[in-house]
Parts: structure tokens; C-alpha cells; sequence
């Protein structure tokens, strides 16, 4: 049985993998809760939460160009900071993808409800077979999934430019008056929140041996949807902010609370009687996007460890037909499907996103570890700038952004930390004995001292 995975996908689907993975709760349900803490300020926080991701899509640019291999997250934390870090980074970064994936596909029911005439409770149904149907599609082949994800996706940034551009025309501009409502805090705080819409920037690394020429395509592909999915949220979001009156936003959702659908909010006004109906459409078919695109990332997190020996080998087998990571993805969707099935994920969703905020700093710590280190075996074809400045820069920035979590978010990050180490402790300690870069530069200075 062969170990190798194709490499089937090119620029256009990678593109469209990474943007696939931030289209979602990010731009559909979002805008309003971020708006309850901001007001018509925001737009500004989806920028600056944008800035923070930044430093780590640049430092994992430079780490996939050298390491073009399934594992992404995992990948390059083992490698700069050994098995302990990676197989807490590998546990961690796997459960919040598969978690976020949940929350997408749980979290279109608000959409689907709007244009489907079914009982509330089969929502969850619906979840759990659009679940089974990505996880199917994502064994047949990677090169189907990204087909599909292209194909969504593109439907999905034109859907949202016309919104924009045709919400433009006619907002209400008192309605960003007062512009900062709740001060600065109230924009640190807001970007906290809406932190997870760009986290989906960098899945892509993780099928990074499956990616045509990756030496080119990979920092292209990430810094590309980066800085199109900011120039698209600042527009979508101002235009959200534009055509709602702020009640609308902040109560219009179930039992007066915030709006879980406020593009569709403004639709009506905007499109006429199809805007609801066009847009929740359209919601659903990027939430969908979103959790195809998690299934595909998160399950590369085994098949990676699996080989490094910090899980069982069953999970480095490669389908002979499909050459896909059957028993990976299976993994992962059993996973998904519990998580839907028993998990209220729409309530627990900021667990998953502060382990993401501090894995994003901890990226930014492991290109430092490598470039210090003057591993040999380290020979990226794209190189960060701004080094190390923007790293430090993106490692505070994280960290600052943390701490508006919350409580209950912080504790989360802290329960999946420990859990990863315990799985270490437990099942990988006795199978390897790599080290990282960081040893090579501990004991470089030690004996310098």
C-alpha cells in the first residue's frame, strides 16, 4: 500500500480552499455579535483582527515552502519545539478545526430555516447528513473535494461582491454615527470575537504535500485570501452595518437576542423579495464550504502524527484507490458527526477559537526557532519579511487578544493544552526521541555560556 499523496491540487483550488475556510460564521453570523460589542466600529475590528493573523500567515508561508508535507500547524511546532509541543499543537489544532467545522454546519440551520419550510428540530438532521456527505466526498479524492470547494467558493465572493456593491449604493450613512461607540476597548474586545473568521487563512499548509508546486503556490495562495477576505469583510460589514438599524443587529435574533442572520436581515430591502432567499442560499452553501474545507485540513493533523509514531500507524495508511488518508478522514468525521450529534458546538464555539489565537502566536515563536537555529535541513523558497519584528509583533498581538476571551474561552484552551499532553505522556513519549530546532539553539547557547 503506497504512502504517497497526489499532488492534485493547483493554485485556483488552494485559493479557494483557504477563502472556502473563511467564508462562514465569519461573515454570516458574526457581524452582529461584533457589532453588539463595537458598533459601527466593527469594520475596524475585522481589520485589525485581520493584522494579528497576518505575522502567522507569513511565518507559515516560509515554514510550508520548506516543509511542504501534511501537518501543517502540527508540522512545523513539532519540528521547531519537538514532540511535546507538536503533539499538544497536532491534538489541539485537529480538535478546534473539526469543532469549527461543527459550528458551520449547525450554525446554517438560522439560514436554512429562512427558505426551507421543515421543523426546527430536523436541522441537526440536516447538519448530520451534509456531515456524511463531506466526509464521503473527501475520501473519494482530494482532487473532487477541491473541485467542489472551487466551484462553492466562487460562487460564493461573487454572491458576497454583488452585496456589497449593490449594499453600498444605498446604506444609511447616520447609521455610523457615532462611529466608536464603545471606545477602543470595545474594537480590541469585538476583534477577539470575530479572531476566528480569519483562522481558516493557513488550513491549507496542512495538505501542502498535495498542493501543485508549493514552493510558489502555497505563499501565494495564503497571502492572497488573506488580503482579499479582508478588503471583502470590511466591505460586507460596512454594508451589514449600512442597510440594519442598529435594534435590528443587536436584538432581531431568537428570544431578542443578537441576530444570527444579519446579511439577510438587509437583503429584503436590498434584492427585493429574493434577497432573503438568495442569501440564505448563499449561507448555506459557504458554511457548507467551510466545513468541507475543515474536514480536509483537520484530518491531514493524524495522518502527520501517525507517521511521526505520536498515534497509531492505522492513521499514515493511504487509500491504494483514492490516495486519500481513508482512516484519517474517517477519524475525523466520526468525530465531526459526534460533535454535531451530541454537542451544543454553537454555545461552546470560543472554546476551539482562543487554542487557535494562541496557536497562531505559537507559529510565530517556531519560524523564530528555525531561522536561529541555522537548521541546515531548513531551506525555504519563500522568505518573511519584516523578520524578526513582525513575529515579536504577532506573537504580542496574540496574546493581547487572549486576554478579551474570556474566562470560560481561556479555561477551554487550557483543557485542550493538558489534554495534549496527556496523550503524550500517556501514548507518544515512548515512541520517539526527536528533538527540535529550539534544542539545537538551547545548546548552542549553553555552550557558548
Amino acid at each position: 500500500m503506497s504512502d504517497d499523496l497526489q499532488r492534485d491540487l493547483g493554485l485556483y483550488s488552494i485559493v479557494t480552499i483557504s477563502m472556502g475556510a473563511m467564508i462562514g460564521s465569519g461573515i454570516f453570523v458574526l457581524p452582529a455579535l461584533g457589532f453588539k460589542k463595537a458598533g459601527p466600529a466593527v469594520i475596524i475590528a475585522y481589520v485589525l483582527a485581520g493584522l494579528v493573523v497576518l505575522p502567522a500567515a507569513l511565518s507559515k508561508s516560509e515554514m510550508a515552502t520548506a516543509m511542504p508535507e501534511s501537518g501543517g500547524t502540527y508540522l512545523y511546532i513539532d519540528r521547531a519545539m519537538g514532540p511535546l509541543a507538536g503533539t499538544v499543537a497536532g491534538i489541539g489544532a485537529w480538535f478546534s478545526l473539526v469543532f469549527k467545522s461543527s459550528f458551520a454546519l449547525v450554525g446554517l440551520g438560522a439560514y436554512l430555516l429562512l427558505f426551507v419550510n421543515i421543523p426546527a428540530n430536523t436541522v441537526k438532521i440536516v447538519a448530520l447528513a451534509l456531515a456524511a456527505i463531506i466526509i464521503l466526498l473527501n475520501i473519494s479524492g482530494t482532487e473532487q473535494s477541491g473541485q467542489a470547494q472551487a466551484i462553492i467558493v466562487t460562487i460564493v465572493v461573487l454572491a458576497l461582491a454583488v452585496y456589497a456593491v449593490n449594499g453600498g449604493l444605498v446604506l444609511e450613512t447616520s447609521r455610523f454615527s457615532p462611529f466608536i461607540k464603545q471606545g477602543s476597548n470595545g474594537i480590541v474586545v469585538a476583534a477577539a470575537f470575530v479572531f476566528v473568521s480569519y483562522a481558516g487563512v493557513t488550513k491549507i499548509a496542512s495538505v501542502a504535500e498535495e498542493v501543485e508546486n508549493p514552493g510558489r503556490n502555497l505563499p501565494i495562495a495564503m497571502l492572497g485570501s488573506m488580503g482579499l477576505m479582508m478588503v471583502l469583510y470590511a466591505a460586507v460589514v460596512a454594508v451589514v452595518v449600512g442597510l440594519n438599524p442598529p435594534d435590528q443587529l443587536i436584538t432581531g435574533g431568537p428570544g431578542t437576542g443578537v441576530s444570527l442572520t444579519p446579511m439577510a436581515d438587509g437583503a429584503g430591502p436590498l434584492f427585493g423579495g429574493f434577497g432573503v432567499v438568495g442569501i440564505s442560499i448563499v449561507a448555506v452553501l459557504a458554511l457548507t464550504s467551510m466545513a468541507n474545507a475543515g474536514v480536509l485540513a483537520s484530518s491531514r493533523f493524524p495522518l502527520a502524527m501517525s507517521r511521526d509514531s505520536l498515534m497509531p500507524s492505522r492513521f499514515s495508511r493511504i487509500s491504494p484507490r483514492f490516495k486519500t488518508p481513508r482512516n484519517a478522514i474517517l477519524l475525523t468525521g466520526v468525530v465531526l458527526l459526534g460533535l454535531i450529534a451530541f454537542v451544543p458546538v454553537v454555545e461552546l464555539a470560543k472554546l476551539a477559537s482562543a487554542f487557535q489565537i494562541l496557536v497562531f502566536s505559537i507559529e510565530n515563536i517556531a519560524l523564530m526557532a528555525f531561522r536561529e537555529s541555522g537548521a541546515e535541513s531548513y531551506q525555504p523558497e519563500f522568505t518573511a519579511p519584516g523578520y524578526p519584528a513582525i513575529q515579536v509583533i504577532g506573537v504580542i498581538g496574540g496574546l493581547a487578544l487572549l486576554t478579551q476571551m474570556g474566562t470560560v474561552p481561556i479555561l477551554g484552551a487550557i483543557a485542550i493544552v493538558l489534554g495534549g499532553i496527556g496523550w503524550y505522556l500517556i501514548y507518544a513519549r515512548t515512541r520517539t526521541s526527536r528533538v527540535g530546532a529550539i534544542n539545537a539553539l538551547i545548546d548552542r547557547d549553553t555552550e557558548g555560556g
